[in-house]
């Protein structure tokens, strides 16, 4: 009799893993937990099932150490964590077959290509007598939860919040992961390198001296967020040089971390009864769900704009200045310092993040889709709510949007953002000795002191790609030829 067929009389639930990737409150290991039944563990990877948005590079890279942490968290629980590749529709009533599993236990995903999967494995598994149930892991409220005075869903986010804020005091589960009852059955799987997550390219090499992957170091950032983010997060979170941002948007992503968790930390640490004011830090989550809701409801946006308007937008086409945006090469200091940042890190402090946005669909008139599928590919954060929702921001064309007329100056961004210069310096070497009058506008400085700050423009540092009055004025243009309602 083989190991898969050599069955312990205790019922089964297959528990299968997405954006879930954790063993503390995570609903459906709870859901098989209060059930009595033995856990499967399960995780497949599909690389076609998001299509043009299936899971960039540095994505890959966070899930490949996300599920290595994840193996090893099951293993020390008894349990093994089973690979397989392939459709989820397929693979999941075979498996449920074959260790005699009565039900497949999992968590929502709300893109329309993990939508469209969850509904293909319902299907599937009912042809075979299997149950299904799903839960919500990823967010405060399910996008549909949530409606407006007249039943639609909400495009500002004050009124969206005002409404659904109560969430933030949803407990995380209680249930003690030491009482799970893993299966350590040997059930074929594949080998964690044979899902070939990591690029070819040895970009994602140097990602691992920026982070840490696991669900233990999702719990250190919550408690460095409670402990010293959140104190002084209103005054700090717009200083680049200053890691006054909690850093959990990737652990959130891949769901080593979940939102109850960390809404719940913020809230003991502040002593918070709900008569309080405002926890600015919440607010951030709430954006979180507020582009989730978005998603959900309008899923055409991560191709259209929210606003019909700006399908008729005139974007240019120009390979060599998106270039030159993608590899800091702008001639912009901040700019260039954000995008070598994102480059070297895989992330990109959020102030920044708006003017490089701003930069890429006003100074150079490119489309916002060319900036969000670079932040796709590169961002460990990436995200495809909160990434349409940021770009459709910063482009004037998404719900609750900054108006495409305020467009950045990405000098005085710096000046004021950067007073000290010491974000520009660490990221662009060949300005580290510019004088700080002249850092964020060299092309201004005098020879002699570009001589003796070591700075050549054209060879060391690039000259400016555009000139920002010319850029202001060309995108003023633009936004003109648009229908005024």
């Amino acid at each position: 009799m083989t190991a898969e067929k050599d069955l312990s009389a205790k019922p089964r639930a297959i528990v299968w893993f997405r954006k879930d990737l954790r063993i503390r409150d995570n609903p459906a290991l709870e859901a098989a937990y209060e059930a009595g039944k033995e856990i499967i563990p399960v995780f497949i990877w599909n690389e076609n099932e998001g299509g043009q948005w299936s899971p960039g590079a540095a994505s890959r890279w966070w899930l490949h150490q996300s599920l290595k942490d994840l193996g090893q968290s099951i293993a020390s629980l008894n349990g093994r964590l089973i690979l397989r590749k392939g459709l989820a529709e397929d693979v999941l009533p075979q498996l449920a077959k074959s260790v005699s599993a009565d039900v497949v236990l999992f968590n929502r995903v709300y893109d329309s290509a993990g939508q469209k999967t969850q509904v293909s494995v319902e299907t599937a598994l009912r042809r075979t007598d299997v149950k299904s149930q799903s839960y919500n892991a990823s967010l405060l409220n399910e996008p549909w939860e949530i409606k407006n005075g007249s039943g639609k869903p909400y495009q500002v986010f004050t009124p969206y919040w005002r409404a659904s804020r109560s969430g933030i005091y949803r407990k995380p589960s209680s249930y003690e992961p030491a009482n799970l009852a893993f299966n350590g059955l040997d059930s074929k799987s594949e080998k964690l390198n044979d899902l070939s997550l990591l690029p070819n390219h040895p970009w994602h090499t140097k990602l691992h001296s920026h982070w840490t992957v696991s669900e233990d170091e999702g719990h250190r950032m919550i408690s460095r967020t409670t402990e010293e983010v959140t104190r002084y997060y209103s005054n700090r979170r717009n200083t680049p040089s200053i890691d006054g941002t909690s850093r959990l948007s990737p652990f959130l992503a891949w769901g080593n971390v979940s939102p109850r968790q960390v809404c719940h930390a913020v809230l003991h640490a502040d002593g918070h009864s709900g008569t309080r004011g405002e926890n600015k830090f919440l607010t951030e989550i709430g954006w979180r769900e507020f582009s989730y809701h978005l998603l959900y409801h309008f899923p055409l946006s991560t191709e259209n704009p929210l606003r019909p308007k700006y399908a008729a937008f005139p974007w240019r086409k120009d390979a060599k200045a998106l270039s030159h945006w993608q590899f800091g090469k702008t001639g912009y200091p901040l700019v260039d310092a954000g995008m070598k940042q994102l480059y070297e890190t895989g992330w990109m402090h959020n102030r920044v993040r708006m003017v490089v946005a701003s930069f890429l669909v006003k100074h150079l008139l490119l489309s916002w889709s060319e900036g969000a599928r670079w932040f796709w590919d590169t961002l460990v954060d990436a995200d495809l709510a909160s990434n349409t929702q940021g770009w459709q921001w910063a482009a004037g064309c998404g719900a609750d949007a900054a108006p495409y007329f305020r467009i950045f100056n990405p000098i005085l961004q710096g000046e004021k953002f950067d007073r000290s210069g010491k974000y520009v310096r660490k990221w662009i070497e060949p300005l580290q000795d510019l004088p700080s009058k002249w850092l964020f506008k060299p092309w201004e400085a005098p020879t002699s002191v570009l001589t003796q700050s070591n700075v050549t423009l054209g060879q060391n540092y690039p000259r400016p790609c555009v000139d920002h009055p010319e850029a202001r004025a060309r995108a003023l243009e633009a936004l003109a030829t648009l229908p005024k309602n």
